[in-house]
């Protein structure tokens, strides 16, 4: 899709993209808006338009599905995102990966930072590079601070899994894909996911496509 225009007021561009159904277009790798960053959010919407537009939010990452979505990714350069995880998976998943329920949130001018030095790599996808998934190596735990659709002050340490849904979202904010901090060397289709690499832990991967992993 074409990104609309950036100089056009935010609340315009908004309300212009929730006129039409959802769920809303998620723009691919190659669009401007993925790389510019995004403006701070500072009450350019009203209430009620911020409350539409993250639900709008919710239902297109519900629908992908996915278990995070940057407004970028809808083609709005603002400093919010969503993020969600049910985390149905097996029990060896949810022990290796640290993939536990993360409740809906949203995420206003989030940023983070590491909480001590271990890191943890893991297959890791994107809404907007479909088709495709890589090694990522992240801080296993992360101190983020933000505010809540209310301007209500957040301040929390994230591990595991949701640790890695809040960097992958917040980064899109920076105008940062995953694959610029992927292993390149593990880059692999759903296919090739598919019927090679199901395994809890990418150690396999690494030994078979030659990539070190951290530690």
């Amino acid at each position: 899709m074409s990104t609309p225009s950036h100089r056009a007021p935010l609340a315009e561009l908004i309300e212009e993209l929730l006129a039409a159904d959802c769920p809303l277009p998620i723009v691919a790798a190659g669009e401007p808006v993925l790389r510019r960053g995004t403006e701070r959010y500072d009450g350019q919407l009203d209430p009620a338009l911020l409350a539409r537009f993250v639900e709008a939010l919710r239902v297109t990452m519900h629908a992908a599905p996915g278990v995070g979505l940057a407004a970028p990714q809808v083609g709005v350069p603002l400093r919010i995102a969503v993020v969600e995880d049910p985390a149905p998976v097996p029990e060896e998943i949810r022990l290796a990966r640290g993939r536990v329920p993360l409740p809906f949130r949203v995420l206003v001018n989030p940023s983070y930072g590491a909480v001590g030095t271990e890191r943890m790599a893991f297959f890791e996808g994107c809404l907007s590079v479909p088709g495709w998934q890589a090694v990522v190596a992240r801080p296993a735990e992360v101190r983020l601070t933000c505010e809540d659709e209310n301007g209500r002050p957040v301040d929390e340490v994230f591990s595991g899994w949701p640790a890695r849904i809040v960097q992958h979202e917040t980064d899109h904010l920076d105008g940062t894909l995953y694959l610029d901090r992927a292993e390149l060397r593990s880059l692999s289709s759903h296919q090739a996911m598919a019927e090679r690499w199901t395994q809890p832990t990418p150690e396999q991967a690494a030994a078979s496509l030659g990539f070190e992993l951290p530690g």
